[in-house]
């Protein structure tokens, strides 16, 4: 019987998809959702919103549809998509960009950040450096291209790193920097001095700085910086984002890079491959989304906060501790208080207990720190008001 490749193995055991005895489990995001389908809960595990995106948005797709925008794209996108990106990296942050050489699209930021780390990897001499809590994907990617992950560790309450850690994790080895800032999963916003920091020893170590800010347009409490931005960035970093999180439209999976037309084409060159092209009646709905007025960026913020500020307060009455995020749709809280010490076993209970879903924020971690955040729970907000009230209201009776 001919072998399964090793690279599955490096993926799914990066993925914490295989057990000690080489069996295969489902991740904790489909175990979670199966339970709320199960049990009646509210899912508050996964980050997809319950409501549909603005109207102009949908009706763009359809009409791409209607008149017949269903076929292959160009490669790198249709070329109002290019411009729509670039636009909009100008009209935010003053960042230019040439449409047709620095600009990508691709399948969602998980293709793009997939595709990115393919393409910069040379391999297993190679290290890329994440904020642990992590996006699962990251150290999927990272076995599938062979390379070492290290990560910097982001702690309660506030999840900033400590500088001195980050500079010990970064070295002559380190090929990425993996900044997702506002960060999946703990809504953390990086200060200025840790943006700054990430440039220096980028800089210092000729490392290229790979940024996944698909809740760019999330934040509450200051407009996002991207680290493209800062003095001596521009050269070395990739720019991924998305329109799923900004116009819930999630399962389109739209997405782009942008930056350097070097690191961009490298880019393209694995993207063709994986892919191929993605959403052609999405693309241009999505440019539209992007040249929306500023009153639908700053509205779907406001929207965001209130929504966080509910669910923040109907968790702190049923007994969590809070970390109020400053972006992203998801709020972190420790169970202790409510009895907890495995954080996996609390949210599997949770369903009957109190008919609310979340997720352990062990599911972001690796093995070797996952002690640290044995109590802490990770909700959703990005759903409808009254999804969010009558959640507060189970977990409140539970308590």
């Amino acid at each position: 019987m001919r072998q399964i490749p090793g690279a599955w193995h490096r993926t799914a055991a990066g993925a914490g998809l295989v057990g000690s005895d080489g069996s295969i489990h489902p991740t904790i995001f489909a175990e979670m959702s199966a339970l709320a389908a199960e049990t009646g809960a509210i899912n508050l595990g996964q980050g997809f919103p319950d409501e549909d995106g603005p109207p102009e948005v949908l009706e763009a797709a359809r009409e791409a549809i209607a008149r017949g925008a269903n076929q292959y794209p160009p490669g790198r996108g249709i070329p109002d998509l290019l411009s729509a990106v670039a636009e909009h990296q100008e009209r935010f942050y003053g960042v230019r960009l040439d449409p047709a050489r620095e600009v990508l699209v691709t399948a969602g930021a998980t293709e793009a950040l997939a595709a990115t780390l393919l393409a910069l990897i040379d391999g297993p001499d190679d290290e890329v450096v994440v904020f642990e809590p992590f996006y699962d994907s990251y150290a999927a990617v990272v076995a599938l291209a062979g390379a070492r992950l290290v990560t910097v560790p982001l702690r309660w309450p506030d999840f900033q790193p400590d500088l001195e850690e980050l500079a010990r994790a970064v070295g002559d080895r380190t090929r990425v920097i993996l900044v997702n800032d506002p960060h999946n999963p703990t809504g953390a916003v990086f200060t200025s001095e840790v943006r700054e920091e990430v440039v220096r020893l980028a800089d210092r170590h000729d490392a290229i700085i790979v940024t996944d800010e698909v809740y760019e347009h999330l934040t509450f409490d200051e407009p996002h910086v991207p680290i493209a931005t800062l003095p001596g960035a521009a050269e070395r970093t990739l720019t991924i984002s998305s329109g799923g999180k900004t116009f819930s439209t999630t399962g389109w999976k739209i997405g782009w890079v942008t930056g350097p037309a070097e690191l961009v084409s490298a880019v393209l060159a694995v993207k063709q491959f994986l892919t191929y092209v993605n959403g052609s009646a999405f693309q241009p709905a999505i440019a539209t989304g992007l040249r929306l007025g500023d009153g639908f960026f700053l509205g779907v913020a406001d929207a965001l906060r209130a929504k966080r500020d509910l669910l923040g307060t109907g968790l702190r009455a049923a007994g969590f501790e809070v970390s109020v995020p400053a972006g992203s749709y998801f709020t972190v809280a420790d169970a202790r208080a409510l009895g907890a010490t495995d954080a996996a076993a609390f949210c599997r209970e949770l369903p009957g207990r109190a008919g609310v879903v979340a997720i352990p924020l062990t599911a972001f971690t690796t093995a070797e720190r996952r002690s640290e955040y044995a109590t802490l729970v990770r909700f959703a907000a990005c759903k409808r008001v009254d999804v969010l009230r009558e959640a507060a209201s189970r977990l409140a009776d539970a308590h």
